[in-house]
């Protein structure tokens, strides 16, 4: 049996519709650069680095690791994700896809790559914050970023999408409680940049995350998840992310390192405080450490927007170190393509003022 290579395409693989062949590719990528919109350039883009002579692609990583840098990813690594993506999630040649992110990351990469090795039959759209407004078909399977999932509430409960998965950013316990409700299969999935995309998914309302084929998980002495995946990297993984080790192949998130307060000698994990009060402040929000002369450091609540009154009940649900000894309102975040909150930042426009 021949062993697939990333210059396959699957015989069952659709681009809106339409049956394409690899020498079709190049025509419908040149296409996508000259006459398309900005989101098509990007796919045009993609599709003529998957099928160059180069044998990785250069990608721009998050920081979840360390500071952002570019980094090259074999393409082999990429297909080997996608194939342990198709086994995690029972995805069959045929089988439908509704690709909504922006392709000039490597979340929406990856969704191309799968529906090529796959052989899954694709539809791309514009990647806005309300990607099922004007659509009407259903679908096997969609990954989506939480503010997206938000917006397609309504859809969702008509199971128009049949499998859905939701990364880029940590699903709050505000949207979990409304997605749990919904009558389809809907995966939480962790990863990054270095990972190629996700490594691990759970379904939304349990608590741990199951890895995918291949992949081992560990700590370090922070109590960081340590990674290895042998067929997306010939070394462990180090992240800087908090996390509960259950087994080698599960785990529970709790928190970055590098946002741990260490307020009178108590570290406080912001992520776990905007947890219990993901339901409880209407706005966005997150919780920095400050420098403080007493405690060194002390935890404030940001929050975006002009200033609204937030009264002391709100923190019943905190634990008195936990509660924040100030609340200051941000116009409005700095934030990722995909949604995701940039703290730094964000709090670049305070000391700004």
């Amino acid at each position: 049996m021949n062993k697939i290579t990333y210059k396959n395409i699957h015989n069952r693989f659709k681009l809106n519709g339409y049956h394409i062949t690899r020498d079709e590719i190049f025509y419908v990528a040149y296409c996508f650069i000259k006459e398309g919109e900005p989101f098509e350039q990007h796919v045009g883009n993609f599709l003529l680095d998957w099928f160059d002579e180069k044998s990785y692609i250069e990608l721009k990583t998050s920081g979840t690791t360390g500071m952002p840098k570019i980094i090259k990813i074999e393409k082999q690594a990429m297909l080997d994700s996608a194939l342990a993506t198709g086994d995690f999630f029972g995805l069959k040649p045929g089988d439908t896809m509704l690709h909504c992110l922006p392709t000039n990351y490597v979340a929406g990469k990856m969704m191309f790559v799968r529906s090529l090795i796959l052989g899954l039959e694709m539809k791309f759209v514009e990647p806005t914050s309300n990607p099922l407004k004007d659509i009407d078909e259903k679908f096997d399977f969609c990954a989506m970023v939480p503010l997206q999932a938000k917006n397609s509430l309504e859809k969702l409960k008509t199971k128009q999408i049949k499998k859905l998965i939701i990364g880029g950013v940590k699903v709050h316990k505000a949207l979990e409680e409304e997605l749990v409700k919904l009558p389809i299969e809907i995966y939480e999935t962790y990863g990054m940049t270095e990972t190629i995309t996700h490594i691990a998914a759970k379904r939304i309302g349990e608590e741990a995350f199951t890895v995918l084929p291949n992949v081992k998980v560990s700590v370090d002495d922070r109590q960081c998840l340590v990674i290895k995946a042998k067929n997306i990297s010939s070394h462990k993984i180090v992240t800087n992310d908090i996390v509960n080790l259950i087994s080698d192949t599960q785990f529970a998130w709790e928190g970055r390192y590098d946002n741990i307060i260490n307020s009178g000698g108590i570290k406080l994990m912001p992520e776990q405080i905007e947890d219990k009060l993901s339901t409880l402040i209407p706005r966005r929000y997150f919780v920095s450490g400050q420098a403080d002369e007493v405690l060194g450091a002390k935890a404030v609540l940001f929050v975006e927007g002009e200033p609204i009154e937030i009264g002391e009940s709100v923190f019943d649900v905190l634990e008195k170190f936990e509660k924040p000894k100030e609340i200051v309102f941000i116009p409005k975040f700095k934030e990722t393509a995909t949604g995701k909150i940039m703290r730094r930042e964000s709090l670049e426009l305070v000391e700004q003022e």
